[in-house]
């Protein structure tokens, strides 16, 4: 079990709003970069940007994925989030349900990623 848990990763991002954060949570999902996204929210976030503190209304995405694919995703996140620098923090699970984390790898398999380069087709 700890073997297949340093496989996973659980990610979290936060996002602009409910209709941001259902567009990557599903892109990742469809795209197989994720077998699972909770969007939870809105959440009160206090942080520091640009010499100010800020409090906004944000939602939070939980991503389930594996550790191999995880640059890849933060690259999906960072093309279809609105923020300039957007949160994305990512923490190995110290354990999980077998069967949970099965599912997980059997749900972000590159053999049923959906490539997104465009594919020739012949005629």
């Amino acid at each position: 079990m700890a073997a297949a848990s340093n496989s996973a990763r659980v990610v979290l991002v936060m996002s602009a709003n409910e209709d941001e954060a259902t567009k990557i949570a599903r892109t990742l999902v469809e795209e197989r970069l994720a077998a699972c996204v909770n969007v939870v929210g809105p959440v009160r976030s206090i942080y520091r940007w640009r010499g100010t503190v800020e409090d906004a209304r944000e939602h939070m995405l939980i991503i389930k994925t594996r550790a191999r694919i995880y640059a890849k995703l933060e690259r999906r996140v960072k093309e279809l989030h609105s923020y300039e620098v957007p949160e994305v923090i990512a923490i190995t699970p110290a354990a999980g349900s077998r069967q949970y984390l099965q599912w997980l790898m059997e749900c972000t398999t590159a053999e049923r990623r959906v490539s997104t380069k465009r594919r020739r087709t012949r005629s």
